[in-house]
């Protein structure tokens, strides 16, 4: 450990992912799974970590056996696990998935009655390491539910978006089941983005946060909340980015899909790469859906983030300046 700035902290979801080794079979079916690190935010670390970056995660898991896997795991990808906490009576939420190739991935999430990492209250923040991170990244689970809600705002609300070079993300991350009355979702969802520098989201998540699911017009209402680059991600139709001087559209790179579940945390991951390297948003977004179709080749999340030497020869040219 070191009192130096970190390149990236996230702030968000963490689990142990549960993968059935039998591809396209129902949960009912399944004999038997593979073991994986998980959770949005928990991955968006591993993925920035493969790449180079200096990387933390502000979480909470279970007093179980799964909760020092956790950190073992964070630990062996690179992943400072000084953040990571844990609740006396709540378990480390577990996720089931199936996989139906090439875009069928259903979740069964077990995290009743609530997860740990929904437990987050503001004194449990360094808000000091939080200001000093070259890049912050929060996700829409956080604001699901009280007291994460609350402590997501505090962490974003922390850095001044004003500040030159203030980098913090916001991932629109909507997940319907977590929330105990989704109309509230896209009121919070605009609150986090008051405070983002940099918006991430699918077009069902942009359309919760600004109505809209097309996604040149929902950039632009990203953009009027404040960010400085909204980015909406369309599926096989690529991405679309956008800033205040332009526009781009960029394609996705061609993958036979085996688990779509983790290409967005490697996209994230690689975006954070891309800001950190003062990158435009084309070639950033271009490296991060390299990484994205990395990992839907793969089974798994975390265990399948890339390295740089992996994405090079998906992106066609150098990625390490």
């Amino acid at each position: 450990m070191t009192d130096e700035p970190f390149d990236l902290i996230t702030m968000g979801r963490v689990g142990v992912d549960l993968y059935p080794e039998q591809v396209g079979v129902g949960l009912a079916d399944v004999r038997t799974f593979a073991k994986s690190l998980g959770g949005s935010a928990t991955n968006v670390a591993v993925a920035a970590a493969r790449l180079g970056a200096r990387s933390a995660v502000i979480t909470k898991v279970g007093d179980d056996p799964f909760g020092p896997y956790v950190r073992k795991a964070l630990r062996g990808f690179g992943v400072d696990d000084r953040w990571v906490g844990s609740h006396s009576t709540l378990r480390t939420p577990v996720v089931f998935c199936e996989i139906h190739p090439p875009d069928d991935f259903p979740l069964l999430f077990y995290r009743e009655p609530t997860a740990p990492d929904m437990t987050i209250t503001v004194d449990e923040l360094d808000l000091d390491a939080i200001r000093a991170a070259r890049v912050f990244w929060t996700t829409g689970t956080g604001l699901s539910a009280e007291p994460s809600r609350s402590a997501t705002l505090a962490a974003l609300r922390a850095r001044d978006r004003a500040d030159k070079g203030t980098i913090t993300v916001h991932d629109l991350d909507h997940r319907p089941m977590f929330w105990s009355d989704e109309a509230h979702a896209g009121h919070w969802a605009r609150e986090a983005l008051r405070h983002a520098t940099v918006a991430v989201g699918n077009r069902d998540e942009v359309a919760v946060a600004v109505g809209t699911r097309d996604p040149h017009d929902a950039a632009v209402a990203l953009l009027d909340l404040g960010v400085q680059v909204a980015i909406v991600k369309q599926g096989p139709a690529g991405v679309l980015v956008g800033t205040s001087d332009a526009f781009a559209e960029i394609p996705p790179v061609p993958v036979d899909v085996v688990c779509g579940l983790g290409a967005g945390d490697a996209f994230g991951g690689a975006l954070v790469h891309g800001l950190l390297e003062g990158w435009d948003v084309e070639r950033t977004i271009r490296l991060a859906n390299a990484a994205g179709s990395y990992v839907a080749g793969r089974l798994a999340c975390a265990d399948a983030m890339p390295t740089l030497d992996d994405l090079a020869s998906l992106v066609g040219e150098e990625v390490r300046a």
